[in-house]
C-alpha cells in the first residue's frame, strides 16, 4: 500500500473520529462545579511525595492539577508545573492527583513513577481515594480530559480550571491580587456557549460534507458556506470556533483557495472557545493536497500551523515529529531554509530529550537525519 493511500486513510480515519467523539461529547449546558463555587474536599487514599494536604486553609492559594501515568501529555508537562511550583513556593501550594489509572495498576507502580521523576515532578503528589477526586472535581467541572488544573483563591473558592500549560498568567495575575473570579466566570460560561453552538453548527453542516474517502465525492461547498454564513452572521463569535473553521476551510480550499489561505492565516492566531484551530489547517491541507492543486502559500500555511502547535504546547512529546512534519511542508512550499531549519530542529530535539522522555528509536533518528541531508543538498 503507497505512503499517500495510508496518509488518506489516516485522515479519513480521524475525520471519522472527530465526528464520533464529538457526538459524544456534548458540552453540558450546566455543571455543578464552576469557577467561583467552593472548592471540593481533598480525599485521597495517601500521599506519595511532599508534604501532605488534608483540607484547604482560608488564605492559601492552591493549584491542584490531576494526572495519570499512562498520560503522556501530563508527564511532559511536569517540568513546567514543577518550575512554577519553584516561583510560587511562597505564594501557592502545588496538589498533584492521580486519577484515571487503569484498575491494574497497583499503588507501588505509581509510587515508583512519581519516585523516578525526581525534580522533575517537584511538588507534592497524591493518588485519589476510589473515584471521589474525578468525579467530584473533573467530571463535576464538565472538564474531564487530563492534564487540568484548578486554582483556589484565598476564599476557598474555584477562580480558574484549564490546561495547565495557561497557569502562567493565571498565578501571575492572583498573586498580585489581579484576578477576577466573576470575569473569569463570564467568560467560561460564553465559552461553553459557544462550544455548544459549535457543536449545534457541525450537525446542520455535515450533510454538505461529501465523502472524504472518496477523492471524487466533494460535496455541497457552496451550500455549506452560505450556512456559515448565516451561523456566523447570528454568533460572530464563531466564525473561528474549531467546527464552523473545519467547514470553512475545508469549503474555501475547494472553492476559492485565495480566501482559503487568508481565512487560514487569521484561523491559526485566532482562539475561540479553545485554541486557534491549527489542526484544522494540517488536517485539512494533508487531505485535499492529493485531491487539488493546491499553491506553494498553502502548503507553506501548513507548516506554520504545525509552528503554532508547537508554540502553544512547548511540552508535547512529540515535538521532534511535528518539526519533522513541518519540515516536509516548507519543503513542499519550495523553502529550502525554513524545511532545513525545522528538521534541525527535529533533530536537537529529539537528542534532548531524556531516556525516560525518548520514544524515538536510532531509526527515527537516521531516518531524520537522512531528511536534512535531503534539504541540504537539493
Amino acid at each position: 500500500m503507497g505512503e499517500k493511500t495510508k496518509d488518506i486513510q489516516r485522515i479519513a480515519l480521524l475525520l471519522l473520529c472527530i465526528i464520533t467523539i464529538t457526538a459524544h461529547a456534548q458540552v453540558a449546558s450546566s455543571v455543578s462545579l464552576n469557577i467561583g463555587d467552593s472548592a471540593p474536599p481533598l480525599r485521597v487514599r495517601g500521599w506519595l511525595k511532599g508534604t501532605p494536604v488534608k483540607r484547604f486553609e482560608k488564605g492559601n492559594v492552591y493549584v491542584v492539577e490531576f494526572w495519570a501515568t499512562w498520560c503522556r501529555p501530563c508527564i511532559a508537562g511536569m517540568p513546567h508545573l514543577s518550575a512554577l511550583a519553584n516561583e510560587y513556593k511562597d505564594k501557592v501550594t502545588f496538589l498533584s492527583i492521580d486519577v484515571y489509572e487503569n484498575k491494574t495498576t497497583p499503588p507501588a507502580k505509581i509510587k515508583a513513577f512519581v519516585d523516578s521523576m525526581g525534580k522533575r515532578m517537584d511538588y507534592a503528589v497524591a493518588a485519589e481515594e476510589g473515584n471521589f477526586m474525578a468525579t467530584g472535581w473533573l467530571d463535576a467541572s464538565g472538564d474531564k480530559g487530563i492534564p487540568k488544573a484548578f486554582v483556589v483563591n484565598a476564599e476557598g473558592r474555584i477562580a480558574w480550571i484549564g490546561h495547565p500549560t495557561r497557569l502562567d498568567e493565571v498565578l501571575q495575575k492572583i498573586a498580585s491580587n489581579g484576578w477576577d473570579v466573576k470575569e473569569a466566570l463570564a467568560r467560561r460560561n460564553l465559552n461553553k456557549h459557544l462550544a455548544e453552538l459549535d457543536d449545534s453548527a457541525w450537525y446542520d453542516l455535515i450533510r454538505y460534507r461529501g465523502d472524504p474517502e472518496k477523492l471524487d465525492k466533494y460535496g455541497k461547498q457552496d451550500s455549506a458556506l452560505l450556512l456559515i454564513d448565516e451561523i456566523v452572521r447570528k454568533e460572530p463569535g464563531l466564525k473561528y470556533a474549531p467546527r464552523i473553521a473545519f467547514y470553512t476551510f475545508s469549503s474555501l480550499l475547494q472553492t476559492n483557495l485565495q480566501k482559503a489561505y487568508d481565512y487560514g492565516k487569521t484561523l491559526l492566531v485566532t482562539p475561540t472557545y479553545e485554541d486557534p484551530a491549527y489542526d484544522v489547517v494540517i488536517n485539512e491541507i494533508q487531505l485535499y493536497s492529493y485531491k487539488l492543486t493546491l499553491p506553494a502559500k498553502i502548503y507553506e500555511l501548513c507548516a506554520e500551523a504545525y509552528r503554532v502547535k508547537i508554540d502553544l504546547y512547548p511540552e508535547n512529546p512529540d515535538i521532534p515529529a511535528i518539526y519533522h512534519r513541518m519540515a516536509e511542508w516548507y519543503w513542499r512550499a519550495c523553502d529550502r531554509a525554513k524545511a532545513v531549519d525545522a528538521e534541525q530542529k527535529a533533530i536537537e530535539t529529539m537528542k534532548s530529550k531524556t531516556d525516560k522522555d525518548r520514544d524515538y528509536s536510532a531509526t527515527d533518528l537516521a531516518i531524520f537525519e537522512s531528511r536534512l541531508g535531503q534539504y541540504q543538498r537539493m
